[in-house]
């Protein structure tokens, strides 16, 4: 008997409509395969920019009703929404131009040379595609990071048809979302199979596991990711699992940083931790702030802040327990004060709030590790230190981030290797991003861009966002004294696609 999936309005708790029924070992099946089968006519490299070029402009068509289904299956608003699908089809035609250029094939030909010793035989090398890519959507981004997000904009750009395991928060937008890409692969001359989803906790197991699923990407939880994780590494024949877990952001707030804007650091704190009611994967967590003074009016401007801040419904009601509990376990801990108390609203939200304690409490034993760990929803925990040894004795036991950030005074600037160089030092070894005198939240997608981190924040070293994504689905090949005939077009001396390269150690493009 088939399982329904249903839509629910996270504001009420009620159902609003079955979207479909829970994907059976069949059904899973029978996506991966034609997706499988849609590798070859997906491998023409024009055909994919016009691919995802015209996804862009599916979505931007059904904007409207997109955005209206993922605000009642999620209650992010609709303002926030019109903005993260404007993110969406961005980062699709921008992968689209990392396509066309072709430098992400990463081309590189070293003719042979018998003068050297050893002699250098012919060589030459490029990336092709895995194969078909597991995704798996994630809960606080309906759009940027699910059924047309990152992970499949980035897996069809490099070649690889994709099955999404959509996440049971949105499904309804999910559906939306895929039959835009599936028509605009028609659109295009392409199987509609070169995307498809599934519901289902057991299809997001069977999919992992399947033979011809190649790789796969996730955005979630630490719990679930590793799961996944451990499938994967488990299979008869691995495979890459790129998954983005957990992470708590830490910020250093320097004694003269607090004493030059002590009200504007709170307040971008506050504007931080309340952003999205507090569900951005880069929400800060814990906040190093000196004692004394001014440490002082920084932690005052932030409870002003934080105590108007409007109550907020979180995107399920398993998030809500979660965060309410979580804030609970850790407010009862020994030295912990709650000068604004984050907790249940009315009417099914939450209220913002933040914990303070001393950071010698973290430094010195294991009874606050729990403040260590990420609790999702609009919470952080402010440790005041008194010295430097302090702050490296918490950082020292920080697990792996997505962001670090340091907020510095104007003589901690300089590049003349004192505070501020130390500090931005030590935060590099934690994070895959460090902000300076800024926000970590809200990630830009830009050529430069890394969205990923130490483990728990990501399984691997890839980045989830920007031009560099692509490099998650791909693998390096090199041919070896292959007769011009025989080579690929991108190989050829001639180079008739007029890709950019490095040919015996010269760049050309």
């Amino acid at each position: 008997m088939a399982v329904p999936v249903w839509s629910v309005d996270p504001r009420t708790g009620k159902r609003r409509e079955q979207v479909a029924a829970e994907a059976t070992h069949a059904d899973v099946d029978a996506a991966v395969r034609a997706a499988h089968a849609a590798r070859e006519p997906l491998a023409d490299r024009e055909v994919r920019v016009a691919l995802l070029r015209a996804a862009a402009d599916q979505l931007e068509a059904d904007g409207e009703q997109i955005v209206k289904a993922a605000d009642a299956e999620t209650a992010l608003g609709g303002p926030r929404l019109t903005g993260e699908l404007a993110r969406t089809t961005g980062q699709l035609r921008a992968f689209a131009d990392e396509v066309a250029e072709g430098a992400y094939l990463d081309v590189i030909i070293d003719h042979a040379d018998d003068s050297l010793a050893p002699p250098r035989p012919d060589l030459r090398r490029y990336k092709i595609p895995l194969g078909v890519v597991a995704v798996y959507a994630a809960s606080n981004f309906p759009l940027a990071f699910s059924v047309p997000g990152g992970d499949t904009a980035s897996a069809l750009a490099a070649g690889c048809p994709v099955v999404v395991k959509a996440h049971p928060d949105h499904p309804a937008t999910s559906e939306l979302c895929a039959a835009a890409l599936r028509r605009a692969a028609v659109q295009v001359g392409l199987p509609a199979d070169v995307l498809s989803v599934v519901h289902g906790f057991d299809a997001g197991v069977e999919l992992v596991r399947h033979p011809l699923v190649a790789a796969a990407g996730f955005t979630g939880s630490v719990r679930g990711g590793r799961a996944l994780f451990d499938a994967a590494a488990a299979r008869p024949v691995p495979i890459p699992f790129h998954g983005e877990l957990g992470s708590l952001n830490p910020v250093v707030v320097t004694e003269e940083a607090a004493r030059e804007r002590a009200g504007q650091i709170g307040g971008g704190l506050a504007k931080a931790v309340t952003l999205g009611t507090g569900q951005f994967c880069v929400k800060p967590g814990l906040v190093l702030a000196p004692r004394g003074e001014a440490g002082d009016e920084l932690v005052a401007a932030l409870t002003a802040k934080l105590a108007k801040a409007e109550h907020g419904v979180l995107l399920d009601s398993r998030m809500r327990e979660a965060f309410l509990s979580g804030v609970r376990e850790r407010a009862g801990l020994d030295g912990v004060e709650a000068p604004v108390a984050a907790g249940e609203g009315e009417d099914n939200t939450v209220a913002a709030g933040f914990l303070t304690l001393p950071a010698r409490a973290l430094a010195e034993g294991r009874t606050h590790e729990l403040l260590l760990e990420e609790c999702f929803g609009p919470v952080t925990v402010v440790a005041r230190y008194t010295d430097a040894d302090e702050v490296r004795e918490v950082l020292s036991r920080l697990p792996g981030n997505l962001t670090a950030t340091v907020q510095l005074g104007s003589a901690e600037t300089g590049g003349d290797g004192g505070r501020g160089a130390k500090l931005l030092a030590e935060l590099t070894a934690l994070a895959g991003r460090v902000v300076v005198n800024g926000w970590p939240t809200g990630v830009a997608v830009a050529p430069a861009q890394h969205h990923g981190g130490p483990y728990p924040a990501t399984t691997s070293t890839s980045t989830s966002v920007g031009a560099t994504a692509i490099e998650r689905w791909l693998r390096p090949v090199a041919y070896q004294d292959a007769p011009e005939a025989l080579l690929p077009p991108e190989l050829r001396d001639d180079n008739p696609l007029g890709l950019p390269r490095r040919v015996d150690g010269r760049r050309e493009s």
